[in-house]
C-alpha cells in the first residue's frame, strides 16, 4: 500500500496524458480523449477508495450531480474551443512561432509550460480582484476533495482562466494535436489536484502542484487559504511568495469551503447565479482578502 502511494500520482499523470499523446498522434478521433478522460475518472475514484486520505470525503455529500454538471460543461466547452482552434489561428496576422521541430514531447512540454504560467497568474489574480473572486468562489464553495470536483468552475471563470493561458499558444501558432493533449493534462492535473488519495511524494512535493500542496488552498481561512495558486508547478507560488510546503494532514472534514459564507448554494444553478447577486454583509471580511491588490 505505501507503494502504491508513492507511485499513484507519477503513475496516473504519465499513464494517461501518455495515451493521450498517443491517440492524437496516431490520428484518433477526439471522441476517444473523452473516453480516456471518462477512464481516468474512473481510475481515479477507485484509487480514492483503495488508500484515502480523508475516508468522509469519499461519501456522497449530494454533490454528485452538481459537479458532473460542471464537468460536462467545462470539459466540453475545451474540447470545443480547442477544436476551433484553426479558426483563430488563422486569424492572427503572423506566421507561426511554434517550434514545429522540436520532438512531440518537448512541444508538449512547452505548451504545459505555457498554460501553467498564465492559468497560475489568472488563478493569483481572482484572489485579487473582486469580480474575478465572485466567479473564482464557486470552486472554492467545495466542502470535500475528490478528484473529480477538480472539474468544478463556474464557466465564466473558465474561460478567463482558458483565454489567459492559451494566449501564448495562439500567439506562437500551436498546432491542435499539441493543443489537444495540452489541454488534457490540464484535466488529468485538476484531478490529481483534489484527488482524496493519501500520496506519499517525497521531493515531488516541493516541484508538483497535486493534493498534498493544493489542499492548503482549500482551507475556509482568510489567510492559510491564500496560498498555492499554481496550477502544474510550484514554481509560481515560489516567485509570489505564497507557497506553502508544510504538512497538509490536518486538513480534514469540515475544514474546507468559504470563509464567513456558510450559505454558499450547492446547486448547479444557484451556483450559475450566485456571482451576479449582491453578496450577503458578512461575506465583507472575506471578499477583503480578495480585494486586496499586490
Amino acid at each position: 500500500m505505501v507503494l502504491f502511494r508513492i507511485a499513484y500520482a507519477p503513475a496516473y499523470f504519465l499513464l494517461f496524458v501518455g495515451g493521450a499523446a498517443m491517440l492524437v498522434s496516431s490520428g484518433a478521433a477526439p471522441i476517444w480523449l473523452v473516453i480516456l478522460l471518462l477512464a481516468a475518472i474512473a481510475i481515479s475514484l477507485v484509487a480514492e477508495r483503495v488508500a484515502p486520505f480523508e475516508r468522509h470525503w469519499n461519501q456522497n455529500h449530494g454533490d454528485t450531480p452538481r459537479d458532473i454538471a460542471h464537468a460536462l460543461v467545462n470539459e466540453g466547452s475545451i474540447l470545443i474551443l480547442v477544436l476551433l482552434l484553426p479558426l483563430f489561428a488563422s486569424l492572427v496576422p503572423w506566421p507561426s512561432m511554434w517550434p514545429a521541430a522540436l520532438p512531440f514531447w518537448a512541444q508538449l512540454l512547452l505548451a504545459i509550460l505555457l498554460l501553467d504560467a498564465g492559468i497560475s497568474l489568472a488563478h493569483f489574480a481572482s484572489h485579487r480582484i473582486p469580480l474575478l473572486w465572485r466567479f473564482h468562489a464557486v470552486h472554492h464553495s467545495v466542502r470535500r476533495m475528490y478528484g473529480f470536483n477538480g472539474l468544478l468552475k463556474h464557466p465564466v471563470h473558465q474561460l478567463i482562466e482558458i483565454s489567459v493561458g492559451t494566449l501564448p499558444w495562439l500567439v506562437m501558432g500551436i498546432p491542435q494535436d499539441i493543443a489537444l493533449v495540452g489541454s488534457f493534462a490540464v484535466a488529468i492535473q485538476l484531478q490529481l489536484q483534489h484527488s482524496n488519495v493519501d500520496m506519499r511524494l517525497g521531493p515531488l512535493t516541493y516541484l508538483w502542484a497535486v493534493a498534498p500542496v493544493h489542499r492548503h488552498h482549500h482551507l475556509a481561512s482568510e489567510t492559510d487559504g491564500d496560498v498555492n495558486f499554481g496550477l502544474f508547478l510550484t514554481v509560481w507560488d515560489m516567485i509570489l511568495g505564497t507557497a506553502r510546503f508544510s504538512s497538509s494532514s490536518h486538513i480534514r472534514a469540515g475544514k474546507l469551503g468559504i470563509a464567513g459564507r456558510p450559505d454558499y448554494p450547492d446547486t448547479y444553478l444557484a451556483q450559475l447565479g450566485e456571482p451576479f447577486k449582491q453578496w450577503p454583509p458578512q461575506s465583507d471580511t472575506v471578499q477583503g482578502r480578495h480585494e486586496r491588490l499586490v
